[in-house]
């Protein structure tokens, strides 16, 4: 980026000022480039006043300043641009510096830093220094195809919920079935387990790797759910029948020719009792269930070992837990970073980050060393958000006594991020 004096340049601005060069060089109708970035705003980080100055900045343009090789400049004052939106100045320079950052915008300063262009005969700019929505040009193709992928990504969300649901029911439906008959089982641990399922569940926003796990460990569940309930109902022992002539008398009825008139009397012969004569203690003792006996307790090795498995698993934390759990970082980190992608993205925005709270270059080094990149990345976002809202006072020290509890692998850091998730669903 070429720096004039007037700005102070950063890696945002010079990304900013390449895309706009890009932008010159493809034609795009106003109408394509703004529904497609409408479209994906939020997801890259854009807020509504950031919308609501593009919006003011994409009606002083003109059909022609979208055509190949011509640069959509807008050199409206800021007394304007302040009028039309509502913003005071440092809330107009704010929103501005964020359209810029996020790579939608980009400056053309003038070499005494005023804003001011002229259009020949035909309206075309010949000259104009200002806002360039050039960018928005440049980036068409790639917002229409992020959208694409946002709506794939939500059909295969709501794809998933649907399924998570009959998952979550058959199990409840089986495992409520096994407790009010009294059937042997270890209910009360597929009950717990049940209940920690379902607070795993997102409540805004989500991603179908997290749903997908989800729905995995529900299946699974509902598997071992359903094997026990079939092994406790199938436990179920035939009433004998105490004469012991049941074979004689069924040979006997077989013999009995139904065209012929007899007067013995016909005698139906079944292994299970009469529902309508037989009492509720006879049913119990048909059933094989002791009456009011409690659900058993012991759980068999193998369940043991797939709820240790699971609970293992269930400690990775992902990239939409950490944003959804800090939203103050989150929103920091989408103005400096855009849309993120990754952890490798995250890792670098928080990096970049570190600085405005007092973390050294050293304790983030240490940091990154004893616990990895991406645990020290989920423990900053941590110590960020915490920081943000007055319940830390000296961020270095705090994650510090975080690498410390690592390294006694005493450290939870799954625990604190879906406290914060329940306290916001509360």
């Amino acid at each position: 980026m070429k720096h004039t004096g007037w700005r102070k340049p950063t890696p945002g601005l010079g990304v900013a000022e390449q895309l706009a060069q890009a932008g010159e060089r493809v034609a795009v109708p106003k109408t394509r480039a703004f529904v497609a970035l409408k479209r994906v705003g939020a997801h890259i980080g854009l807020k509504a006043g950031d919308m609501m100055l593009l919006d003011t900045l994409g009606a002083f343009t003109q059909a022609q300043d979208w055509e190949e090789g011509q640069r959509p400049i807008v050199w409206a004052s800021n007394a304007y641009l302040m009028e039309q939106t509502g913003f005071s100045l440092s809330a107009l320079k704010r929103h501005a510096r964020r359209l810029a950052e996020i790579g939608v915008i980009s400056f053309q300063d003038s070499p005494n830093g005023k804003r001011w262009g002229r259009r020949n005969a035909e309206g075309r700019i010949v000259e104009a220094y200002g806002f360039d929505l050039s960018p928005l040009s440049a980036r068409v193709d790639e917002f229409e195809g992020l959208h694409a992928e946002l709506q794939a990504e939500r059909e295969l969300c709501q794809r998933l919920k649907r399924q998570i649901t009959v998952a979550r029911r058959m199990i409840r439906a089986r495992i409520e079935a096994a407790v009010s008959s009294s059937l042997r089982g270890p209910w009360s641990q597929f009950t717990g387990l049940f209940e920690e399922l379902l607070d795993r569940l997102p409540r805004r926003h989500e991603a179908s790797e997290q749903l997908e796990r989800l729905l995995l460990w529900f299946k699974e569940l509902q598997e071992r759910v359903e094997a026990a309930y079939l092994m406790a109902t199938g436990a179920t022992k035939p009433v004998e029948n105490t004469d012991g002539k049941d074979a004689e008398v069924a040979k006997k009825t077989q013999e009995m020719n139904p065209r012929e008139v007899i007067s013995e009397p016909h005698i139906l012969i079944t292994n299970q009792l009469n529902p309508v004569i037989s009492n509720s203690s006879e049913k119990e003792e048909a059933a094989g269930v002791v009456p009011n006996a409690p659900p058993e307790e012991r759980v068999d090795r193998e369940l043991e070992d797939w709820v240790a498995e699971v609970s293992k698993k269930r400690t990775a934390l992902d990239l939409p837990t950490i944003m959804q759990a800090c939203p103050e970082f989150a929103s920091w980190a989408r103005n400096m970073g855009g849309f993120l992608k990754d952890w490798g993205d995250l890792h670098r925005v928080a990096g970049q980050l570190r600085p405005m709270i007092g973390i050294s270059e050293h304790a983030w080094n240490v940091a990154q060393d004893r616990m990895g990149t991406q645990v020290a990345t989920a423990a900053f976002a941590l110590v960020f958000e915490k920081h943000s809202a007055g319940e830390v006072a000296s961020p270095g020290g705090y994650l510090r006594g975080m690498v410390e509890k690592a390294g006694a692998g005493e450290l939870h850091l799954e625990r604190s991020f879906y406290g914060r998730l329940r306290g916001q669903a509360a």
